[in-house]
């Protein structure tokens, strides 16, 4: 997994609450267990009209938030089903960063696991970074190390909590399966006494 220490990209907002998993990514592009491929199938039904063209009215298909790679979105972002696809849709179209109000418990520490920052802020930060983003491209800095995200000119700095795991594991790139190889040498010592 690829570490997330400093990430400076553009922000996309999509003001809405409780957006579900199944909204995130349909069920029918749920085939795959590849972390990849899913990005083409983000929030699908809101991209796409019922002809499979892109619709002009989804603010991802807009042409100012093209290449955005933070997210700005409503409270209780990714409840519904626990799928781990939703956060790989997310990460395979390029977001690193989805800022709410307030996540899904599931969904939250999925996130992690794929490297990826949901980041907490206040409802009223949050609406104020909303806000922004419609009315004029917003380019944000999220530090990790600093737990602060502020805008490119520098007229705003909000700071933001992680555990110290949660802030590990983004700043060193590390999955489940990453942390347990590093390990390795004590489990191989455990087996090795008691095998």
């Amino acid at each position: 997994m690829e570490p997330l220490v400093r990430h400076t990209g553009l922000a996309v907002p999509i003001a809405r609450a409780n957006i579900d998993t199944d909204q995130i990514i349909p069920k029918q592009f749920l085939k795959r267990v590849e972390r990849s491929g899913f990005g083409q199938y983000l929030f699908y039904d809101w991209r796409y009209l019922a002809d499979q063209t892109p619709n002009p009215s989804f603010i991802l298909n807009q042409e100012q938030y093209r290449g955005a790679t933070v997210l700005i979105a409503g409270a209780n972002f990714g409840c519904g089903s626990s799928r781990e696809h939703a956060p790989w849709a997310l990460h395979d179209y390029g977001f690193r960063v989805i800022i709410a109000p307030s996540f899904a418990d599931i969904f939250f520490h999925n996130c992690f696991k794929n490297g990826m920052l949901p980041l907490v802020l206040s409802p009223s930060q949050v609406a104020a970074l909303t806000d922004r983003c419609r009315s004029a491209s917003l380019t944000l800095i999220v530090d990790v190390s600093a737990l602060t995200v502020q805008d490119a000119e520098g007229t705003f700095t909000y700071r933001f909590a992680l555990s110290p795991y949660q802030q590990d594991t983004l700043l060193h790139g590390l999955d489940d399966i990453a942390r347990t190889l590093a390990q390795e040498e004590a489990i191989l010592a455990y087996e090795s006494r008691h095998g």
